[in-house]
């Protein structure tokens, strides 16, 4: 008679796991194995990790830790769990996540089923016309920093499940590997880990959602993981709340991002004061007092959200990454199969509210376009008119070619 496991986890479970975590991609963590390598002794590796999960005797192993640019500006760290490593976390997730999410606030948007950052925007974008104030935060460094004593309470609150418990504190303790070596955590949660997410919504629903709801019901939020926007009535109204959250963070070994953390006064038409702030970024988006045209065709100023600076910069950069001018053996369809469904992508996020001011950026592409045709053909490598010409009418033939020549941003034609 064969002796039953101390902690029933479903077999059925950690293959959906694989499943999930396959259909995200991602590379390969400190023991260098990709997916595809995993998955070539699919059945013996996913019963290994079954046997070890359901035994208590599985312990991940280091996290790759790898340096990312920032936006802004700086890195930051990101944890890169092993392929096992994150079928063991996702299958602690689809465990866990329905036991939290039927709690978590409505307002927050971030990592989460059914909800997004187009969600998070719209909302945000109503509520500026209806409050003349916001206070937007983000909190400093909150997957380094959250406190693991309050974050193993917020876990037992919601779950019975024991493995469940004893592999969250595991992987908060899980080391980083770095080239310098192997680094001991003590607090925060990685960017990177399966689990992470769910785990930094957690216990920021109880360090700001639901203090909020508490504390200051009257003034609405949205909240994307660590960036958040909350509205005020007036000015001294989003001065007190500041000081308040400030306590709150600190109770929760937490701080506010010193130069991110600001108060804004939502400048239109009838809002006409002057003040320092009338402008603020959420989520890739700049909003600010912008023309508009109402149904009837007249012009107004208007307080809403456009593709910021930041994500433009950050599109033009990911262009230039492609080098384009560095692919002549590929033909237009090739590239258009390799990026078109990167560019749906910005167009379906950044083209939501006030498409025309992504064009610019769109046009970016068209000039790669123009360099990959001087490359490719020798009669149009010092004609760039020409070469723009060229591209001009195969768009105007083709213009399904790519989305943005779809859209109506194409080269000239002559």
């Amino acid at each position: 008679m064969s002796k039953t496991k101390p902690y029933a986890i479903s077999k059925k479970v950690v293959y959906e796991a694989f499943l999930r975590v396959k259909a995200n991609k991602g590379s390969a963590g400190i023991d260098e194995e990709s997916i595809e390598e995993f998955e070539m002794n699919l059945k013996d590796n996913l019963y290994k990790l079954w046997n070890r999960m359901s035994s208590g005797s599985y312990f991940p192993p280091a996290v790759k830790a790898v340096e990312i640019p920032k936006k802004a500006g700086g890195t930051r760290t990101l944890g890169i769990p092993t392929v096992a490593d994150r079928i063991a976390q996702m299958v602690a997730k689809l465990y866990f996540e329905p036991s939290v999410e039927p709690f978590f606030h409505e307002d927050s948007y971030g990592y989460r089923p059914n909800k997004s950052a187009i969600q998070a925007l719209e909302i945000t974008r109503k509520r500026c016309w209806k409050y003349n104030w916001v206070l937007e935060f983000d909190i400093k460094g909150l997957f380094d920093n959250i406190d693991h004593g309050l974050l193993i309470k917020a876990v037992e609150k919601h779950t019975n499940i024991k493995w469940v418990k004893l592999y969250i504190n595991r992987w908060l303790k899980a080391p980083f590997q770095t080239k310098e070596g192997v680094i001991e955590r003590t607090s925060g949660t990685p960017q990177g880990g399966v689990i992470s997410p769910v785990l930094a919504n957690l216990f920021l629903h109880y360090t700001f959602d639901k203090w909020m709801t508490i504390n200051h019901p009257n003034n609405p939020f949205a909240r994307y993981a660590d960036d958040a926007v909350i509205h005020c009535k007036s000015e001294a109204e989003a001065m007190r709340l500041l000081e308040s959250l400030n306590n709150r963070m600190n109770d929760c070994k937490l701080e506010l991002h010193p130069t991110k953390t600001r108060i804004v006064y939502c400048k239109d038409e009838d809002r006409k004061e002057n003040y320092e702030n009338t402008s603020f970024d959420f989520l890739g988006y700049t909003f600010r007092p912008r023309r508009s045209k109402n149904r009837w065709g007249k012009h107004f100023i208007n307080f809403t959200p456009a593709i910021s600076n930041k994500a433009k910069k950050s599109i033009r950069q990911k262009v230039r990454d492609w080098k384009l001018q560095l692919k002549a053996e590929k033909d237009l369809t090739d590239l258009s199969n390799m990026f078109n469904s990167k560019i749906i992508g910005w167009i379906n996020f950044y083209g939501k509210f006030y498409k025309s001011e992504m064009y610019s950026t769109l046009r970016h592409i068209n000039k790669a376009l123009i360099m990959w045709a001087r490359k490719k053909y020798k009669r149009l490598a010092r004609h760039k008119k020409r070469a723009e010409y060229f591209l001009g009418r195969i768009a105007k033939q083709n213009p399904k070619l790519f989305k943005h020549w779809e859209m109506g941003i194409k080269p000239t034609a002559e």
